[in-house]
């Protein structure tokens, strides 16, 4: 349905692979042809899980996609929550955030990706994200005395909610939806939500102030996952991974970035987890352009994996946005153009 690939871990530390079938994929050396830009729709009778209530952020987020919209959505109250009716079958399908531009990783999503669970991305969305403050028609601004909605929502509006509402009670609710629809269906007077658009008119509320966030151009990724499969490569594509360090000891961090700077692979992503094991023990998670199929990215995991030995596959999936393509050609043509210089000289031995 979705697969150029299967993916099944052995062990933590490796995957093994095996290709069920896309045009210009070869199992000797995993070359590709000249990739489209296709992404693989997802048919209106899968199962998706999704934080809800109805009105988050990742809602509309997964409205945004057409395929998504139009398959048969299910919101759960959190994200291990669908995480595990991903894992157990219950769906399909799961859509949960990642990150955000201002508090930055979704430590719950990333942490049960690099740890516990075994799943394969196969789409990133990103959500271009405005925050209101919102509350019952006919509430002002110095009526409200309490502010309940999502702490990540709220930590992203710290600086208008210090100036203009500083005598506030802020409570937490398990989603800026949740929150909306509390304020909205209890009917509570004097109080406010940061929430979304889409919340406010399901909900029945008006925005008292409208993108309250402390920073302009905020935006929060979101991943398509499932539990087996890797897309075929678009020709705009990232790849994930985590690697853990075989000792730790200077230089680790440089040896593992110099393989992809050796290769011309731009890192779009680079973070620290500590592994769980030991204190001061960390491994890397890494997003980087590029496609399992690449030669050029194929031939940095082989050596990474030679090297580290311990090497977790996310995914290799449709990037969003536009740019890239190009780049990404480019290093693939240097990439055989130095390997193809290499065999000649392998040629000459023996003459």
């Amino acid at each position: 349905m979705f697969p150029a690939f299967t993916c099944s871990r052995s062990s933590r530390s490796s995957f093994s692979f095996m290709i069920l079938g896309s045009a210009g994929v070869s199992c000797h050396g995993v070359t590709t042809n000249e990739p489209t830009m296709r992404v693989e729709l997802v048919p209106p009778a899968t199962r998706v899980g999704f934080m809800g209530p109805s009105g988050t952020f990742t809602e509309q987020a997964l409205l945004s996609q057409s395929d998504l919209a139009a398959a048969d959505t299910h919101p759960f109250d959190s994200i291990p929550d669908v995480l595990n009716a991903l894992t157990t079958g219950a769906v399909d399908l799961g859509f949960v955030p990642i990150e955000n531009a201002i508090e930055g990783a979704v430590n719950v999503t990333q942490d049960a990706l690099a740890f516990d669970l075994d799943l394969c991305i196969q789409r990133e969305v990103i959500l271009d994200v405005q925050l209101n403050l919102l509350a019952l028609p006919g509430t002002e601004l110095e009526d409200i005395h309490t502010v309940v909605s999502f702490p990540v929502a709220v930590a992203q509006c710290r600086a208008f909610l210090r100036e203009h509402l500083p005598q506030a009670k802020i409570e937490a609710a398990t989603s800026t939806a949740e929150a909306a629809r509390q304020v909205g269906e209890q009917r509570l007077s004097g109080v406010a939500t940061i929430s979304n658009p889409l919340a406010a008119e399901l909900y029945g509320l008006v925005a008292v102030a409208e993108a309250v966030e402390d920073h302009v151009g905020n935006q929060t990724r979101f991943l398509l996952l499932a539990r087996e499969g890797v897309p075929a490569a678009t020709g705009h594509d990232k790849t994930s991974v985590v690697v853990f360090q075989q000792a730790n000891e200077p230089g680790s961090l440089l040896a593992i970035l110099h393989e992809f700077a050796a290769r011309n692979i731009d890192l779009s992503r680079l973070e620290s987890r500590p592994t769980r094991r030991v204190l001061g023990d960390y491994c890397f998670l890494l997003d980087f352009e590029g496609h399992i199929g690449d030669e050029v990215v194929s031939d940095c995991l082989r050596d990474l994996k030679m090297k580290q030995g311990n090497i977790k596959f996310l995914g290799s999936y449709p990037a969003a946005g536009g740019e890239g393509e190009q780049v990404r050609r480019d290093s693939n043509a240097n990439w055989r153009e130095a390997a193809d210089w290499v065999q000649e000289l392998r040629d000459q031995i023996g003459r």
